[in-house]
């Protein structure tokens, strides 16, 4: 595959990502939740846990695609690693300026974000790939993952009420949630104010399973005469067990934490996603290959401007919660839940009104998808 060759899979393979992305973030009773739709409450997993992990290993897997489209062209490495610094630095920025709505408080702005921790992990990622292979992104991967682990369970801490322990797993009590109080103070996640499930330790792990991406984008270029997909298959089996067997001998999956095991576990579903999408969308034959391409075309539509999607989202939806409106009671509410309230009327559950409310946002964030793609504007930060 050349360097001008577009991977199907993966501009699919991100859409589900950020589709995923925002259902599970835009709910519309965050009281009444299918249980697959939620994070798991520390220790464990679900749906919603795999989402942001596989957006990083997609993010993870067009780096060594768009770097080396660009060296072919003439860019040096120096310039690759500023430009990417710099898309990094807004994206970084963006996140930080959605935390500012809706109180607009310099004194209590969340520093941290999923916009952050993206950023923060391809600029973690930018040299190893600019400069490396694929064997310098799993020795990378490794060491991150190692570090991670160690700091977890090894380097005592104080946690907020100054009680000392090492190995401590429990909100606000870890590693790294001592990190964060010491780094950002009172500009932590509002919930807790004593950690923050994107904090700065946990990014280390976040960027392994980034880097992760970056070794599959490496595998799926390579000039080999091998189908793929099967070996991506047996690479995402693999991590499935791996990760299950640090579960149980080493640390719980958590995705707060983004322990090694939690890591490693999602590496291996992205893995066997990215295979199903890889055989049927680029290693298929030419019938099968087009015919799955046409099917999952709402995806590539939704993956081609990606994280514009996941900002613009985060943008809508603290909107709707910051402007308030009058309604036929005459009492002052939210336009969501303004919006919301025939979707309470539905003859169906409180959960799935709520559902409901999530797949109309996502169809709307749809339809800004399809009108950016039928005006071939892809906006890159």
């Amino acid at each position: 595959m050349s360097p001008d060759d577009r991977l199907a899979s993966l501009d699919a393979f991100r859409g589900l990502a950020i589709a995923s992305m925002v259902l599970v973030n835009n709910p519309g009773d965050w009281g009444h939740l299918h249980a697959p739709l939620a994070h798991a409450a520390w220790h464990g997993w679900t749906f919603t846990d795999l989402v942001f992990p596989g957006f990083l290993f997609a993010a993870g897997l067009a780096m060594p695609i768009s770097l080396g489209r660009r060296a072919a062209a003439g860019d040096d490495k120096a310039g690759l690693l500023a430009s990417t610094a710099k898309r990094a630095a807004i994206i970084f920025l963006v996140g930080l300026a959605l935390n500012f709505i809706p109180d607009f408080d310099l004194a209590t702005i969340r520093v941290p974000g999923v916009l952050q921790r993206i950023a923060l992990c391809v600029l973690v990622a930018a040299p190893v790939v600019t400069w490396g292979g694929w064997r310098a992104s799993l020795a990378a991967a490794l060491a991150l993952l190692a570090v991670h682990s160690a700091g977890m369970l090894a380097i005592p801490v104080a946690d907020a009420n100054g009680v000392v322990a090492a190995g401590a797993l429990e909100p606000g009590r870890d590693f790294g949630s001592r990190i964060d109080r010491a780094v950002f103070g009172a500009h932590l996640w509002a919930k807790a104010r004593t950690w923050d499930p994107e904090g700065l330790w946990g990014t280390l792990s976040a960027s392994a399973s980034l880097l992760a991406g970056v070794i599959a984008g490496h595998f799926v270029t390579a000039r080999v005469p091998v189908r793929k997909a099967p070996w991506l298959f047996a690479a995402g089996a693999l991590l499935l067990v791996l990760g299950w067997m640090l579960d149980a001998a080493l640390l719980p999956i958590n995705k707060n934490l983004w322990t090694a095991s939690y890591a490693v576990f999602m590496t291996g579903w992205s893995l066997v996603v990215l295979a199903a999408f890889h055989a049927a969308m680029d290693e298929a034959g030419t019938g099968t290959r087009e015919a799955s391409r046409l099917l999952a075309r709402p995806l590539t539509i939704y993956g081609m401007n990606a994280l514009f999607l996941f900002a613009f989202s985060g943008l809508v939806a603290r909107a709707l919660n910051a402007i308030e409106v009058t309604d036929d009671g005459g009492k002052t509410v939210s336009l969501k839940s303004a919006l919301f309230a025939p979707f309470r009327t539905l003859p169906v559950s409180p959960e799935n009104a709520s559902l409901a409310w999530a797949v109309a946002f996502n169809l709307a964030m749809f339809a800004v998808a399809l009108f950016l793609w039928r005006r071939r504007w892809f906006i890159k930060a």
